[in-house]
This record gives structure tokens, sequence and C-alpha cells, in this order.
């Protein structure tokens, strides 16, 4: 018999099927929030996978488009790979759970969330987000839970808790917190530059609303909760970490790693591992580990050197930022180009520009985007780390990069009136070692602004980590961290924005949750970092946006026509439009509403196709001048076509002032002619004249 709970969460009903379905799972949560549900599910193998020294964790969030009543599009009918949206969910899912699983768990872990129904009201990923920790903690899983998450929106200046579709969407704030029982263990934010203490009050809101769904899934776990599993533990035993200290000093590891230079660290690196691998030699019980214990060994190192000697192995201070570098148009015939160097972490970006109509199309569960006119995409090849591995396109890793930057910079682009342009960038990393999502963030403002876009504010990014002791109140908050930094730390804090506040967090930690202490310190530091980053490069480099776009980049040039002209444009199977297209060689849009771009390289056919488009939708008047070529000759007089589509009669008697006896005695075919034109005759045609033209 399955038992069912329900709690209110923010004016909704949350309710949790258990036993259910999905009973061979090790747990399952069947969640409906308001008339949105997914099915959430943890499923562990029984053994270890061998030969591994991480925890095997996947993560899946499935859009089934039955949930929203749509067909797939495309000739197979049934869902294909991740959308990007599914991608990231999932990241966000991962990141808080992942550091409550126990270190040296190895078995296989997946936790699937399937999408059934959507309801506006409510969104599908906050659901998933839940179910996924609910499925877990009543699950015989392993699990240092339970966690939960709390969606944080702001419409006209109000905090919103857990919002609708359409105001997430339009609002000016998209805040993603989870929380355990004590602490902040993820955030994730896009902003319209938010202050930093209104972020801070957001964040500790939802932090709040957590509390209350905690102590819900608590219930359950008592309730129906199983009994946790036992499991063969992968712990390094601590007479192999004995033993190599005995050949490897801490003060000679310490000496290997205390370098800016990662060749030369993972040189010293090689060095000591081939000692002990020669020293262990004849254990068949160490060996296959000493990787992992390798590893381990130089996260001490660096904890230690960190924490208590507050000496970070490149020898920087605590708060000091790596030497920063920018140049803009090293990349010749593109759009705009701009590459930031930040200590070893190198970054380039393209800004290509291009007709509204070439935004992408997103087939989603929110129906009410279809589109996006801003796309920022992030490559990571292998040799901006020194490896040889081949590409094999974008991984969750780089999506999840892209979107990140994506989301700090379109709070400052203008609006599609203001700029009618769809927007990609395209960052390269060239040189890896920490944040490279954030030298996107600053490669690609000043990418954009060397393209001419006239964005509001320029966007700096920068990261922070953590190191911490046996307390809450001991702790280091280090301003931006490099590779080793990250690997060996506790936290990856990126926060971007301009000067006048943030627009986009994204909080990565490897223990059990922040105090607000930290959580103000990284925030604040990040602001004084993200200022001097500005202030010092990224202005004086390019201080504001190209007045207009460059050499190679497309100009468009909109004009508004009657609604009821638009078929007239576009002429009857579309031969009109396409006529005026072959004509001057220009890209025409049209919207309903009758808003025309036309967008080309050749500023003289982008401003015949505008007289051409005008001409056609003009409501003729007697007077008005027009310039055509003959195209067919009768007895009686010539027509003139003086736009595609567009012809008007000449009579014999208006070509020339004096008598003619045949119309071929003074035109031919393809003459250029200028004529004016004689208003309606008493059955609506239109008359022209040659010889009334003025000064003719």
């Amino acid at each position: 018999m399955y038992q069912t709970f329900t709690m209110d969460l923010a004016g909704r009903t949350l309710r949790v099927d258990v036993n259910r379905v999905g009973k061979q799972a090790n747990g399952c949560a069947f969640m409906q929030y308001g008339e949105t549900t997914v099915l959430c599910t943890a499923t562990a193998s029984e053994k270890p996978r061998e030969g591994i020294d991480f925890f095997p964790l996947s993560v899946e969030y499935e859009e089934k488009l039955y949930a929203v009543g749509k067909i797939p599009g495309g000739f197979n009918k049934r869902e294909g790979k991740a959308s990007e949206n599914a991608i990231l969910t999932s990241r966000v899912i991962d990141r808080p759970m992942r550091p409550l699983f126990p270190k040296d768990y190895r078995n296989d872990v997946t936790l699937n969330n399937m999408v059934m129904s959507v309801d506006p009201e409510c969104r599908p990923e906050l659901v998933a987000m839940l179910g996924s920790a609910i499925a877990t903690s009543i699950s015989d899983i392993p699990f240092c839970g339970p966690c939960a998450t709390t969606q944080v929106g702001m419409v006209d200046g109000e905090l919103i808790i857990n919002p609708s579709q359409e105001q997430w969407k339009n609002g000016d704030l998209n805040l993603t917190v989870a929380s355990t029982s004590e602490k902040v263990i993820m955030i994730e934010a896009g902003a319209n530059e938010i202050p930093e203490d209104v972020m801070i009050d957001a964040i500790y809101k939802a932090h709040e609303i957590n509390q209350t769904i905690i102590a819900f899934i608590n219930d359950m776990v008592a309730k129906v909760g199983k009994a946790k599993h036992e499991y063969t533990s992968c712990a390094i035993p601590e007479e192999m970490f004995t033993a190599m200290k005995e050949i490897v000093t801490p003060e000679e590891m310490e000496v290997a790693v205390f370098t800016d230079e990662k060749q030369v660290r993972e040189e010293n690196l090689r060095v000591i591992r081939e000692k002990l691998e020669e020293a262990f030699a004849e254990n068949e019980e160490w060996l296959p580990i000493l990787g992992e214990a390798l590893y381990q060994y130089q996260k001490k190192t660096v904890r230690k050197m960190i924490l208590k000697d507050h000496k970070r192995p490149d020898g920087r201070a605590i708060t000091q930022i790596r030497p920063l570098a920018a140049e803009v148009d090293l990349i010749p015939r593109v759009h705009g180009s701009a590459m930031f160097t930040r200590g070893q972490t190198q970054i380039c970006t393209v800004t290509t520009l291009a007709p509204l109509s070439e935004m992408q199309k997103v087939d989603g569960l929110d129906a009410n985007e279809t589109s996006k006119r801003y796309m920022h995409h992030y490559n990571f090849p292998s040799y901006s780390v020194g490896e040889t591995k081949p590409s094999r396109g974008p991984g969750r890793r780089e999506i999840g990069h892209g979107a990140l930057a994506e989301k700090a910079l379109v709070p400052v682009l203008p609006t599609e009136e203001a700029f009618p342009y769809t927007i990609r960038t395209v960052s390269e990393t060239f040189e890896s070692n920490g944040s490279t999502s954030q030298a996107s963030v600053c490669a690609s403002t000043m990418s954009l602004m060397a393209a001419g876009v006239p964005i509001t504010r320029p966007v700096a990014g920068i990261s922070c980590g953590l190191v911490t002791g046996d307390t809450d109140d001991d702790y280091i908050v280090l301003t931006d961290i490099q590779g080793l930094e990250d690997f060996f730390g506790d936290m990856d804090f990126k926060v971007a924005g301009t000067k006048e506040g943030i627009t986009a967090i994204q909080m990565d930690i490897k223990i059990h949750g922040l105090t607000r202490p930290i959580v103000e310190e990284a925030i604040a530091k990040t602001r004084e970092a993200r200022f001097y980053i500005l202030d010092e490069v990224m202005l004086p480099c390019i201080g504001e946006a190209r007045p207009e776009v460059g050499k190679y980049a497309p100009k468009i040039v909109s004009l508004q026509i009657d609604p009821d002209k638009i078929g007239e444009v576009v002429g009857q199977r579309g031969k009109t439009i396409n006529e005026i297209i072959a004509r001057t060689g220009v890209k025409i849009d049209i919207t309903d509403d009758g808003n025309v771009s036309v967008c080309g390289t050749d500023a003289a056919m982008m401003d015949s196709a505008v007289e051409m488009i005008k001409i056609i939708t003009t409501d003729f008047e007697k007077g008005q001048i027009f310039k055509g070529k003959v195209v067919s000759i009768k007895e009686f007089g010539a027509f003139v076509e003086f736009a595609p589509g567009k012809e008007g009669m000449v009579h014999i008697s208006k070509i020339c002032r004096e008598r003619i006896n045949h119309v071929e005695d003074v035109l031919t075919l393809g003459d250029k002619v200028t004529v004016v034109c004689l208003g309606k005759d008493d059955k609506g045609r239109i008359g022209f004249s040659i010889k009334d033209v003025p000064n003719n």
C-alpha cells in the first residue's frame, strides 16, 4: 500500500507518493506540485565499480513533450538527445547532492527524473530537484541528507518564492538555492544587476524555506525510509600515507607543488610518483591505488599550506589576482574578437551578428520560450590543458560553462528594437588553469563591444575558493583560484556582474555546506575583484562599444509598413520579395506586425531594396515620381515596372511633348525612365507620364 505525503509550499500543494510506482528502484518519489508531475528515482549498483577513484554518480532529467501536449518535431517522432535545459537541470541537481554521498563510496548511482506533466505555475525543474533529494533520502543508498531546493524570482522589486514559468522568465532574478538543515550547499543565479545585499537576503530567504522542506522530508524518512545499506569502503589505508611520508616528506611535497607554473608542478609530481612506484613495486595492494593516494597527499599538503601558513602554491597573496592582459581585434574579418588572459587561463571570444531570423529555435517544456536571440557557446579543447584527447563535441561541462556566461551577459544586451540582430559569441579556451568560465565572461564583454553591440555596461567575472578547517570559523576564502586550488579546495564560487550589481552566480562545493559569513565574504571579495578587472584591464583595452558594427558584419535597416501591405511585398508565392532579394542580394525578414528588416553588406543595394519596399507599400498620389524600366510596349503606350511586381502604364500621348506615331520611335524594352504619377482614372487605374516629369 502506498503512502502519500503533502505540504503547503509557497501557496501550492506539494504531494509525494511513495511505494505507488517504481518499486524496484532503491528509492522512488512520485512528485506532484500543483499539476506538474515528475517521477524521481534513485538506484544504486550492488557492488562498487572496480578500478576507479571517483564516485560514479549519474543524474538525468528527461523532458517528455507529451507533458505539454506536444509531439516532437522532425522525422523521428520521439524524444532524442537531452536539450540544453535538461543538461543544465541535471547539473543543478548533481551539484548539491554529490558532496552528500560518502567520499569513499564507489557504487554506481543514477538519479532519474522524468517530467510527465507541466503546470506553468509550478516549474518542473524545481520538482525534479526536490524529488531527487527525497528519492535518495528514503532509499537505502548511503546519503548524508536530506537536502532541499528553493527558487526565488523578483518582479517589481518583490521577491517571489518558487515563481511560475512566466515570472521566472520575465523577472529580474532567477535564483536557485539548495540547503541542508544547517548550511547552504548550492547557489545558481541569473540576475538583472541585483545589488549584493539584495542577493544575500534572497539566498537566505530561500534557505529558510528549505528548512521547512527538510522537516517534511525527515518526516517521510522516519515513516517510510529504508535502512542504509553497508558498502565496501574505498578509502586509502592510513598506513599507506604513513609509508608515503617516509619516502616523500611533507616538506618535499610542499616544494614540489609550490610553483606558479603548471607544467613545472606536473613534472615535479611525475618524479615523486616514479619514486613511490619504485618503492611500492612489490605491494600489489597499494600500487593500484597509488594515484588516488598521491592525489590526497597533494591535497592535504596544499590545504595545510593555505589554511595554516597562508601560502598559496603560486606564491600569491590571499586576495591577489593573477597577471591580467586583454586585447581586441586579434582575429581579422570576423565581426568582433577579444582575448582575455588571467595567469595561465586564456580565452578568445569571437562575436557573430546576423538578422533576427537566425534566432535559435527552442523546442522544450516552456511554451513561452520558443527562440533565443543571444547564444554563448564555450569550447574546451584538450590542448588547453596539455592533453591529447580527441574532440567529441561539447559535453555537459562545456554546455554548463557556456550557459553561465550567457546568463551573465543577457542583462546588458540591447533590445531588439535598439539593435535588431541575433548575436552569437563563441569562447575558445586557448589555455586553462582555473575559472575559464569567468574569463569567457570578460573576453565576451570586450568582443561584443568590439563588434559594435551597444551593451549597457561591461560585465566581468571572477571565482573565489575556500579551504576549511575543523570548525565553522576556521576557514580562508581565496580570490581568483587556479586549477590546483579548485581541485584541492572546498568551493568554487563564481560571480559575474557590472559595477551596478550581480548578473550571474554559480557555486559548487565539496563539503556539507557554507555558513552565512563565508557566503557574504565570498560575494564581497568577488565584487572587489571584478571592479579591479574592469578598471585595470578591460576598460583600458576597450572603454565602450564601437559606434557601428564592423566592416564585415551585416548591416540592418528596419522600417515599418502597414500590416495589410505585407501580402503585396511578399507577392504571390513569394514572387515579389524573391525578386527584390535577387536584384539586391539582401536578406529580408517581415514580422506579422509589419516590421521589415533589410540585411546586407552593400549599403547601396540595401537602400535600393528599402526603396522598392516603400514604393510597393505606397498609396499612389498625383505628383509622385518614380524610376523604372520599360517592360512592355503596346500600340497605345508602354508599361513601366518601377518596383518588383509593380507596373504602370504611360499612354503614348504622355511620352513626349511632341506628337509621336509609334511608341517604338522613342522607347525600347529595357529603357530606364523617370515617370510622374497622374492619379487614378474613374476605374481606379493609375496613370503615369514621362513628359510631365519636372525638369524633364
